[in-house]
């Protein structure tokens, strides 16, 4: 059955990683261990967080951090491949710290959401975790089942790289009215977090899915 690809074109993800090589044979040569990188990744979503807790007006320097967090997650595989260090428990820790930084990440991006009163954009940002954790949930569960249901719109590269791009350049897009009659201005993060909370969900079921699919050919 074919696989359903992300949102993020073969051929851009393979071109971005292609720019890591030469650095990802630095750290060959200097003998450091993915593991390094997974921690720092989870370091330096978490300081996106810390940053937006002192100034909400620092969204942009989240962001930066964000998308510098994703890019660790995507060093760490790759070294890990090259080095010769790839393990089932490397690829657990791996797997285990990005639903942290994603959460810390979501956690952060709420927060700021209700210190702006935007509680349905709180909600929302509560709902894209739900997807995004579930996303993950759905592909671990089926391959603990020996499926591989790496399918879906919204996978964690498109998640990552669309929260943080939008909150990196952050800016107004246009203005509604609200519920209490006030005008609300719809800003670049807010399209952002709608569009991960609603693919993020349909993607877990787009995996569901895909598992069904496989489940009852295998059963003709």
């Amino acid at each position: 059955m074919k696989s359903n690809r992300g949102l993020i074109p073969v051929w851009l993800e393979n071109g971005f990683r292609a720019l890591l090589d030469p650095m990802i044979n630095v750290f060959v040569r200097m003998n450091i261990n993915p593991n390094f990188f997974t921690i720092l990744g989870l370091i330096i979503t978490s300081l996106g967080t810390v940053v937006l807790f002192i100034n909400p007006l620092w969204i942009h320097w989240t962001g930066l951090l964000i998308l510098l967090g994703g890019m660790c997650d995507m060093i760490d595989g790759k070294l890990a491949r090259t080095s010769g260090k790839s393990t089932k428990f490397g690829a657990l820790f791996d797997s285990s710290l990005d639903r942290y930084s994603e959460v810390i990440m979501f956690f952060g991006i709420a927060a700021y959401y209700v210190r702006h009163d935007s509680y349905l954009l709180s909600v929302m940002t509560f709902a894209a975790l739900g997807g995004s954790t579930m996303v993950s949930y759905v592909r671990a569960r089926a391959e603990s089942l020996g499926f591989e249901a790496k399918v879906g719109w919204m996978q964690r590269a498109e998640r990552v790289l669309l929260i943080g791009a939008a909150a990196l350049f952050n800016t107004s897009l246009f203005q509604i009215p609200s519920l209490t009659r006030q005008i609300h201005t719809v800003t670049l993060l807010d399209v952002a977090i709608w569009i991960v909370a609603i693919f993020a969900n349909i993607t877990a079921i787009q995996r569901l899915y895909f598992v069904y699919k496989l489940d009852k050919s295998n059963t003709r």
